[in-house]
């Protein structure tokens, strides 16, 4: 059976503790907010921190590649200074494995994911080449790429070194392409230090 005789004292709430209850409120939300901020600060955190670690693996050997199309460049350079009519035994034997040598590097600079650039016929684009002198010739759009005096090299999406070019002048204007935008090439590292 139930009592009756006692009265449960249940008291209203005062004026103090609804005070408290509204700043625990606010505080609640202000720590949620926090807490929200603190977990998309640190996933941006480790998006950047992975696509870092990924381009570090991408070009950490850029600059060492850089180098060693120098030196690739003076074996085509030892080849092309050889005269055609040489027909020492020796000499000729010289020049194969000097050709062996350079294929072997470039090779070598390509399973590393360094790519060469042969954009002889190509419209010229400054991301990619570097005009040297202009060529007349009134039969091909004018911005044409017509002569290779240095070849150039990507690694990933960026130049490592653009192409020095001859281009053409003097010719119809090139078409434009149908207002599509160009996909993003790669970036001329070496421009964007000299900018």
């Amino acid at each position: 059976m139930l009592d009756t005789s006692e009265t449960v004292n249940v008291e209203a709430p005062d004026e103090g503790d609804f005070e408290v209850l509204t700043r625990l409120m606010k505080e609640n939300e202000e720590l949620k907010d926090r807490v929200l901020r603190s977990a998309a600060e640190m996933e941006n955190l480790r998006r950047r921190t992975a696509r870092d670690v990924q381009d570090a693996r991408a070009y950490a050997i850029a600059n060492f590649a850089r180098d060693m199309l120098s030196v690739s460049d003076n074996l085509r350079r030892a080849i092309e200074a050889v005269p055609a009519e040489a027909n020492d035994a020796g000499l000729t034997a010289l020049v194969e494995g000097v050709e062996v040598t350079e294929r072997a590097m470039l090779a070598a600079l390509e399973r590393h994911g360094v790519k060469k650039l042969a954009p002889e016929g190509e419209k010229f684009d400054p991301n990619f080449h570097q005009a040297m002198f202009e060529i007349p010739n009134p039969g091909v759009p004018t911005g044409t790429v017509l002569q290779v005096v240095q070849p150039g090299y990507s690694i990933g999406e960026r130049v490592l070194r653009p192409a020095m070019v001859g281009v053409s002048s003097g010719g119809p204007k090139h078409a434009p392409a149908n207002d599509a935008k160009p996909e993003p090439g790669p970036v001329n590292e070496q421009a964007e230090k000299d900018a």
